[in-house]
């Protein structure tokens, strides 16, 4: 081939690079123009759902963020509008039976119909928000991060779970069930940012839980004193989303999947909590509390709302007995919380031990007079349930 020939072919072929730049580059300009725009989507099963697109305008990853479950989808808009700015996709998706989407939400429906559509059908609706995402000019596919607040916080672990193309993780003021919590472990490529404010009872705890399983070495935990819960924070804390927003730039752009060594890391999750967990283990614990107390009567092992979500996560997969175990273990730790007796009468109730479960829902409303640790809020609702528990067993509380 003459050199004149071949220098042509070169030419023409850079001239259709450039042509495939510039179309490119200019529609994510358009993007940008356009700012935020409200989607639909429809689920596989035929609910339509909405969303919203912020365009970051140019060549870039993209986040997913899922709101928490006394919201919807806009709560995010403060936080995608500065992530987009920043050269950051963003999409925000409003779960079925929440903000503009079809359907009913989980706490809707029955118990069992309501854990149905939790398990089987949001995760679908948020991998099909996922799929929308990465199908959109200019954003990486390969470079995305995920947020979650409140009940949101699982469901972004177990997208990352799912999809190895989430680089990066912002978790705020929620838990994670035990198989989200096992992936969070065995992640050392996975970079988290967690926050939450001590005003939100328990939130501050789950959070130091979680970030002490992170196997990252660049995870990191954020705390505040007051905010309250998930995006709240946000109004009282304005460093907040832009701290997260350098955090998905650091570890979405500037070093995909990886975020600096953090110094200050807490120390390894409490053993305690994995043998409360494991079978016989309450009653190791309840040995271990004992030793303790021998020497300090007011010894803890352990964070109670801790033992309480191990306990509720039993009571989920059908294992009444170790629940029983679990939260009976809790009351014996903390005899004067009220919620402890409230949670340990659902699960006699589950269990279908009547008895038990009425005398533990009147010494749940009997420990409400002098129970000083739990906030109006809490106390109201551990009253209502207690309440209704016994209204469900035919007693006037």
């Amino acid at each position: 081939m003459k050199t004149t020939d071949k220098m042509k072919k070169i030419v023409k072929a850079a001239g259709g690079m450039m042509v495939g730049l510039l179309i490119l580059v200019a529609s994510c300009a358009a993007q940008q123009a356009l700012g935020p725009r409200v989607v639909d989507l429809t689920a596989a099963d035929g609910t339509k759902l909405k969303a919203t697109f912020f365009p970051g305008g140019k060549a870039g990853p993209g986040v997913l963020l899922l709101h928490q479950c006394n919201l919807q989808r806009k709560g995010w808009d403060g936080l995608a509008t500065q992530l987009a700015a920043a050269g950051v996709s963003v999409l925000t998706l409003d779960y079925r039976g929440y903000g503009e989407s079809e359907g009913k939400a989980p706490k809707d429906l029955p118990p069992a119909e309501g854990a149905k559509v939790l398990n089987e059908k949001w995760p679908g609706d948020v991998d099909m928000a996922f799929a929308y995402l990465v199908s959109q000019p200019g954003v990486d596919a390969h470079a995305v991060g995920a947020g979650g607040a409140s009940c949101g916080v699982n469901l972004a672990i177990h997208l990352a779970e799912r999809h190895p193309e989430v680089k990066s993780l912002v978790l705020l003021s929620g838990n994670a069930d035990r198989e989200g919590r096992a992936f969070l472990i065995k992640s050392e490529k996975m970079p988290v940012l967690l926050s939450a404010a001590r005003d939100d009872a328990g939130a501050v705890e789950l959070m130091q839980w979680i970030y002490s399983l992170s196997a990252n070495p660049g995870s990191k935990l954020v705390e505040y004193p007051n905010g309250g819960h998930g995006v709240y924070i946000f109004a009282a804390h304005k460093d907040l989303p832009a701290l997260i927003v350098d955090w998905y730039v650091q570890t979405l752009v500037k070093t995909p999947g990886s975020a600096p060594a953090n110094t200050a890391r807490l120390s390894d999750p409490p053993a305690i909590l994995k043998l409360i967990d494991s079978p016989g283990g309450p009653e190791k614990a309840a040995q271990q509390l004992a030793a303790a107390r021998q020497k300090d009567p007011k010894a803890k092992l352990w964070d109670e709302g801790l033992a309480n979500v191990i306990g509720y996560e039993h009571l989920q997969e059908g294992d009444n007995k170790g629940a029983i175990e679990i939260l009976r273990l809790n009351a014996d730790a903390f005899p004067d919380s009220a919620n402890v007796y409230d949670s340990l009468s659902d699960a006699y109730l589950a269990d279908g031990q009547k008895d038990l479960a009425r005398e533990n829902a009147k010494k749940a409303l009997q420990m409400l007079a002098t129970d000083t640790t739990a906030t109006e809020v809490f106390r109201k609702g551990i009253q209502e349930s207690a309440e209704g528990k016994l209204k469900q067993l035919g007693e006037k509380p």
